[in-house]
């Protein structure tokens, strides 16, 4: 049965989840996105990547500022979609629309609720070493995350798994759940189960400030945090008042002093063990694997980066 839908979204974790309700027999009435963005000082706009995948797949996109004005009201109110799809849109549905009457909310949410609930589960899963995480898909109420799910289904968390491997891994999965999801609501046999709040954790917007690497914690937290916060914002340490960053990194038996560099192939000492950088980043410059680093830019053995 094919139903008529919005779709809210963003980022480019929606984009593949777009696409798969696109190429199914449901119908994509709008898309709603943030409004265009200045990419940096002086430049033009950029469209988010869900409002260049919209004029690829020629749906009209709409990008309010905010969605509390009676324009969004109204054409909410008056579109006839059975569902509104949300993924990774960020900003929070005002109560007024989510009890306009027989449009049902859905949420694709990047965790196995009620863990990791907020602006960044699949970093936090990661940063907090996790062993696996999921999708769920549940309904929309006004508390952040907290409604009932319908369906979940778990992902393994790799070692070698940063937050595009496992962003990309978790969409593709929630492009197929959505539409397994949809067809359940149709035929009425959707089971909608109640989070448990005492196992609520909240996965808060990364910010800045966390991505200086702190050698004084163990090498393997260090690890797990490079691993999460790849690409943006990344993991950096100062030296000579440069920043670099950190892209790839793994975890050695080797003992020194914490921030302390411990051969020619930078590795550096942590509270426990030590972490061999493998690829680095000078900011405004390229990647580049650690050995070609280090041919254009001296970081000697001995040498404390803190």
């Amino acid at each position: 049965m094919a139903s008529n839908i919005i779709f809210m979204g963003t980022s480019d974790f929606a984009v593949p989840i777009l696409k798969s309700i696109s190429e199914s027999n449901h119908k994509i009435k709008a898309v709603y996105t943030q409004p265009p963005k200045k990419k940096s000082r002086g430049q033009k706009f950029e469209k988010s990547p869900i409002n260049l995948e919209s004029i690829k797949l020629n749906i009209s996109v709409r990008h309010p500022n905010n969605l509390n004005s009676d324009d969004e009201y109204n054409f909410i109110k008056k579109s006839g979609v059975k569902f509104i799809i949300v993924v990774a849109y960020g900003q929070i549905i005002p109560q007024k629309i989510l009890d306009i009457p027989d449009i049902i909310f859905l949420n694709i949410h990047a965790s196995l609720l009620p863990r990791w609930r907020g602006a960044a589960p699949i970093q936090r899963s990661i940063i907090h070493m996790d062993k696996i995480t999921g999708i769920s898909i549940m309904k929309i109420i006004s508390k952040l995350d907290a409604g009932p799910f319908m369906m979940q289904q778990e992902v393994k968390i790799e070692a070698e798994d940063n937050f595009t491997i496992l962003s990309k891994k978790l969409s593709n999965l929630g492009s197929k759940l959505i539409l397994k999801s949809l067809a359940e609501l149709e035929n009425k046999v959707a089971k909608f189960q109640e989070q448990d709040e005492n196992k609520v954790s909240y996965a808060r917007k990364i910010e800045k400030k966390e991505s200086e690497v702190d050698w004084s914690i163990p090498a393997k937290n260090i690890i797990a945090k490079i691993n999460g916060l790849n690409p943006f914002p990344g993991v950096w340490f100062k030296h000579l008042k440069n920043r670099i960053k950190i892209i790839q990194a793994m975890e050695v038996n080797q003992r020194g002093e914490i921030g302390e560099v411990l051969d020619e192939e930078l590795t550096v000492g942590c509270k426990e063990n030590s972490i061999k950088i493998l690829s680095i980043q000078k900011e405004g410059k390229n990647i580049l694997d650690t050995k070609s680093f280090l041919t254009g830019y001296k970081i000697k053995k001995g040498e404390k980066l803190i």
